[in-house]
């Protein structure tokens, strides 16, 4: 085991197991162990997987089993020692974090480097009741919630005698037109028309209504591809609201920012991320709640500490460092491999650069037979669009049994309708914004 200059063991310690810390272990392992270097990575996270949360919303849309978009990190970092647990307080000067499991109490784990990424969480507004009763697209209990939902309010439509309660329970509502929300809405869209479908009910009875305070649906992707998304989108027969957003909800209905009220037992919000809770809790700066960093991804003042991902308010140096790198899992990845080389490099393998990147666009799944995408700023839409999301996404979950389980689902998906069986999985209680994301209501 490699040792400091006191003669202690060294360790890296890392908070988060999404596709930051995910990348930063995986190319730490393979860093030292090229080096010959006995040092101790520690991975401390609340689940005992990695989430790949792109295809969430095929995972509410009820085509893809959750177990695929899930990577043990037992079996895919053998090397690192996986504590399951959440990071109660972290000591910067004391060089310790704290942390609290389901199955022991609290204790503390010393470190001479840390790397923060534990991601980011749903960001939510004062919005009257949406705690209670809306849903978020972070977890995989949230997306199963959404299709367990969707699936039963449809049930219990059909026995339903009110028709006003009956096309309460067909409408579902989704806040937030960026592409999660887009692909969210189209993924539940194709759920409802394959219930109908095999139900013997008009599709278009299931009302699907979309929202976005945004001038435009899909801003990421350019004028073109955006207005082919509200065509498409429209098309399905989903109404688009520009412009508006929530005013309250209710366990019936909500109002929107218009005064119009909807009667909906199904909400969705999707509107965006923030940084996890536990960097409200630090006293270091934050922009937009995440941490301010350097470059090279350290903590200012903090040489030993390091942080990226959606956790990281990274300054994008395509753009002179006068905007910050978004939160998606394209940044998440390759700033996991920059923070393993410049931890590397502070414990004496290689040196250190800066985060740089060159985008590589955006995909955007938006149901059968549909999709766009501008890869190295080619656009693309429909079928080819298609072919390269979903080979992208099979490409980028990092583990083998994950990406062929992935395929054949797509192949299977070409010749048999998605299932609608309803297994009552997940609760309410379960799929929370404080149960599932660990948000409060002091978050808001």
């Amino acid at each position: 085991m490699t040792e400091d200059a006191t003669g202690q063991a060294v360790r890296v310690v890392i908070v988060g197991g999404g596709f930051a810390g995910f990348t930063c272990a995986r190319r730490l392992c393979k860093t030292f162990a090229r080096a010959r270097r006995d040092i101790e990575i520690v991975l401390v996270d609340p689940h005992d997987y990695m989430l790949y949360t792109p295809l969430l919303p095929d995972v509410a849309g009820g085509l893809i089993d959750p177990r695929f978009v899930t990577v043990p990190l037992a079996d895919a970092l053998p090397k690192v020692r996986l504590v399951v647990a959440q990071v109660e307080s972290v000591d910067l000067l004391g060089r310790t974090i704290t942390v609290r499991g389901e199955h022991h109490p609290s204790r503390e784990i010393g470190w001479d480097r840390l790397v923060l990424t534990p991601g980011s969480v749903t960001r939510l507004f004062d919005v009257p009741g949406l705690h209670e009763h809306a849903r978020g697209l972070k977890t995989v209990a949230e997306a199963l919630y959404l299709r367990e939902q969707l699936l039963h309010q449809l049930e219990a439509a059909e026995h339903d005698d009110d028709p006003r309660v009956r096309q309460a329970r067909r409408t579902v509502v989704v806040v937030g037109a960026s592409y999660a929300g887009t692909e969210l809405i189209a993924q539940l869209r194709a759920l409802a028309d394959a219930y109908a479908d095999r139900r013997g009910l008009e599709r278009a009875q299931v009302r699907f209504l979309l929202l976005d305070t945004a001038e435009r649906v899909m801003p990421e992707v350019g004028t073109r591809l955006g207005d082919k998304v509200l065509e498409v989108l429209r098309a399905r027969g989903i109404e688009i609201r520009l412009q508006t957003s929530l005013r309250s909800v209710a366990a019936d209905h909500v109002v929107l920012t218009d005064g119009t009220k909807v009667s909906t037992h199904t909400v969705a919000w999707v509107t965006g991320v923030t940084g996890a809770p536990l960097l409200s809790s630090l006293g270091l700066p934050l922009e937009r709640g995440r941490l301010v960093v350097d470059a090279d991804l350290r903590v200012p003042g903090f040489p030993e500490v390091f942080t990226g991902g959606d956790a990281a308010a990274v300054p994008d140096l395509t753009k002179n460092g006068k905007a910050i790198t978004p939160p998606t899992a394209q940044h998440a990845i390759r700033q996991g491999k920059a923070l393993a080389r410049n931890v590397a490099a502070g414990l004496g393998l290689g040196t250190s650069k800066p985060y740089k990147h060159r985008d590589m666009g955006l995909v955007v799944d938006l149901g059968p037979g549909f999709a766009v995408a501008n890869p190295l700023g080619i656009r693309l839409s429909g079928l080819a669009a298609k072919a390269v999301t979903r080979a992208y996404h099979t490409y980028a979950v990092p583990r083998g049994v994950n990406r062929w389980a992935i395929t054949l689902t797509y192949l299977t998906n070409t010749v048999v309708p998605r299932p609608l069986t309803r297994l009552g999985l997940v609760s309410p209680e379960e799929s929370s914004f404080a149960a599932s994301e660990g948000i409060g209501h002091e978050a808001s």
